[in-house]
């Protein structure tokens, strides 16, 4: 069945595809014998954009073959030099030695024998096939049968330090579901290398012999990086490789943000706060500000027992309460009919502008705070 959607967002196709090709080859690996000749058919491709994240992509269903790496070429001299080289580098750059670090897809062990060969890691392989999981096993290479089949799957060795993802990822029919496995199986931090063919490069020379249904997307720079980072990774290094042909792609594990300084700055702030209610007096403070950052403080340091009243510029907020902490918000002017001894300033960027308006427009002897990020501040 024609996918009607964007594999990676969820959102629909433009509503006419960006191309039609009639009678192509099923696949890039599929060779007609003199027995099956006569048999063999081509297929229809339709080439579709998604319209939300702009990424292209076949509206067909993969290949047989699609969990399956397969090189038809040997690795020249010139690319074993040069994939050395970038090994070598990432392992250096990203202290890697002595870790673990895990081919998706390593067919019959191509790059990853040259990420051994390096001496500096342990080098580790996933494959499908099972005869080139055999040839790897036969050279000497660590490599287990399997594929990342779901957000779920759990590998063997896991969790890993690093991972290469190379030439792979624009096979996969579901990659939402291959990147977010193959997050679950690292560590904390762990950095990978992603590369696919750049279709910035066929765009840039109109290479409409790029496509065949091995490939379902076809990735620029910026819907490769909107691909990872909806599955979890973050974008470290971006460059084109072989005369432009690859896009690679230098992306660590995202992690959850630390905000344990948060807490320790709110309890500073409400030291702060009940230290100044408790100079004054309960009920001898008011709060100027009942915007959202002023009903948080209000809510999250429990001073609302201490507070005699909110006031706010904002009509239609005068006369009502304070959510959560019930307050009551009044006008300006309510400081001359029922005065306080002080007033805290919480009004965001507007803070500087109100503490203006407080020493030139009222009781010169009223004490003055604006609530800063680092605690209170006497105007």
């Amino acid at each position: 069945m024609p996918v009607q959607s964007c594999r990676v967002c969820g959102r629909e196709f433009f509503r006419e595809p960006l191309l039609h090709f009639a009678n192509m080859p099923k696949a890039a690996q599929n060779f007609p014998d003199a027995g099956t000749l006569a048999g063999d058919r081509g297929v229809d491709l339709t080439v579709c954009q998604c319209s939300g994240c702009g990424l292209v992509q076949l509206a067909g269903d993969p290949v047989p073959y699609y969990r399956e790496v397969i090189r038809a070429s040997a690795v020249s001299p010139e690319l074993k030099e040069s994939k050395t080289a970038q090994f070598r580098r990432f392992v250096e750059k990203y202290d890697l030695r002595g870790k673990a670090v895990l081919e998706i897809g390593c067919g019959r062990g191509d790059f990853l024998s040259l990420l051994a060969a390096l001496g500096e890691v342990r080098a580790c392989g996933l494959e499908y096939a099972e005869a080139s999981v055999a040839r790897c096993l036969q050279d000497g290479l660590a490599v287990t049968r399997g594929y990342v089949e779901h957000a779920g799957t759990v590998l063997a060795g896991a969790p890993f330090d690093a991972f290469l993802l190379l030439m792979f990822l624009e096979h996969l029919p579901d990659p939402n579901a291959a990147l977010q496995g193959i997050a679950r199986n690292l560590k904390d931090g762990a950095v990978g290398l992603v590369e696919v063919p750049s279709f910035d490069m066929v765009l840039r020379n109109n290479l409409f012999s790029e496509f065949i249904g091995d490939h379902l997307f076809y990735f620029t720079r910026e819907t490769l990086q909107t691909t990872l980072n909806l599955n979890g990774f973050e974008i470290l290094e971006f460059s084109e490789l072989r005369n432009d042909y690859v896009l690679s792609a230098v992306v660590k594990k995202r992690a959850s943000l630390d905000l344990s300084r948060f807490r320790d700055t709110q309890a500073a702030i409400r030291a702060g706060l009940a230290a100044c209610v408790a100079r004054f007096g309960a009920k001898r403070v008011a709060v100027w500000g009942a915007g959202h950052q002023a009903l948080a403080i209000l809510a999250l340091m429990e001073l609302a027992g201490g507070i005699r009243y909110v006031v706010d510029g904002a009509p239609f907020k005068q006369n009502k309460f304070t959510p959560a902490t019930h307050l009551p918000i009044v006008a300006p002017d309510t400081l001359r009919t029922d005065p306080v001894d002080a007033v805290i300033v919480i009004a965001g960027s507007y803070s500087d502008e109100v503490a203006g308006i407080l020493r030139a427009k009222f009781d010169p002897r009223l004490s003055v705070f604006i609530l800063r990020e680092s605690g209170l501040e006497t105007v």
